[in-house]
């Protein structure tokens, strides 16, 4: 059995792992859709985010170079945040998933039918390997 990084398993792993880890697309979206912003403007956006997380989250995306940040020298300082080109041309990405998202009534119906089966002690459990 060859030993196989989950990378080299699923080249798509590392992307996965960049662009879709928790707020990641929040975040990226609201500054892709309302342009440069304050962190509190960006708090207020994506209500259900803590300032904790929010700081966290600006740093691994400026660190990725999704994210740009600049301050501003001035009383009292100012810190603005922008999607970057490389942040930006995730674009047909979330464009693709925007459209996929049409399917999200069918997983209901097929989960619905799934916790249905399941329910009634129709459905066998799955087979471990």
């Amino acid at each position: 059995m060859e030993d196989t990084t989950p990378e080299l398993a699923c080249p798509v792993a590392p992307v996965v792992d960049v662009v879709f880890s928790r707020w990641t697309t929040p975040i990226l979206w609201a500054l892709n859709e309302y342009g440069r912003q304050r962190f509190v403007e960006l708090s207020r956006r994506i209500t259900t985010i803590t300032p904790k997380v929010l700081t966290q989250r600006l740093r691994q995306l400026e660190r990725d170079g999704l994210v740009v940040r600049t301050y501003h020298a001035e009383v009292p300082p100012r810190v603005e945040y922008e999607i970057s080109d490389l942040g930006r041309s995730l674009g047909p990405l979330f464009a693709a998933l925007s459209e996929w998202s049409s399917n999200l009534e069918r997983v209901e119906s097929a989960r619905a039918e799934y916790d249905r089966k399941a329910s009634a002690g129709t459905r066998k459990p799955a087979a471990h390997r």
